[in-house]
């Protein structure tokens, strides 16, 4: 099969010559490639950090998926522990910066979520 791309030239704007060469199908592929071994190895890395910072996840043998839902436990536990904190202070008549209170937004998020799925399920089991 002959090469299709060119190393000549090619026209650039205005009629003047573009200085860039195009690259092969097969320099193409080998992009792709790196491009997606680079991007699996973020995700990889991404998960590495999360087994690092997530308590019970250290030396477990790696499934994403049990990764993904330790994680949202450990965030879902840790945002509990800051509603009863933030609870606790404006029960005893403290002010609580908002900012202290923005990240509850996640877990009423969640909390909804659940709800939902509830929902959802009841109606699929009632048919």
């Amino acid at each position: 099969m002959a090469d299709k791309s060119s190393h000549s030239p090619s026209p650039g704007i205005n009629g003047g010559v573009d200085e860039k060469t195009r690259l092969t199908e097969e320099e193409k592929k080998q992009n792709h490639i790196a491009s997606e071994q680079k991007r699996r190895q973020a995700i990889r890395d991404g998960f590495d950090k999360l087994c690092e910072l997530v308590p019970g996840l250290e030396g477990q043998g790696r499934s994403e998926g049990l990764v993904l839902n330790r994680t949202v436990e450990y965030m879902r536990e840790q945002l509990e522990v800051r509603r009863r904190l933030v609870q606790e202070r404006e029960a005893r008549g403290e002010i609580v910066d908002e900012k202290f209170k923005e990240p509850l937004k996640i877990l009423e998020r969640l909390e909804e979520l659940d709800r939902t799925r509830v929902h959802t399920k009841q109606e699929d089991d009632e048919y």
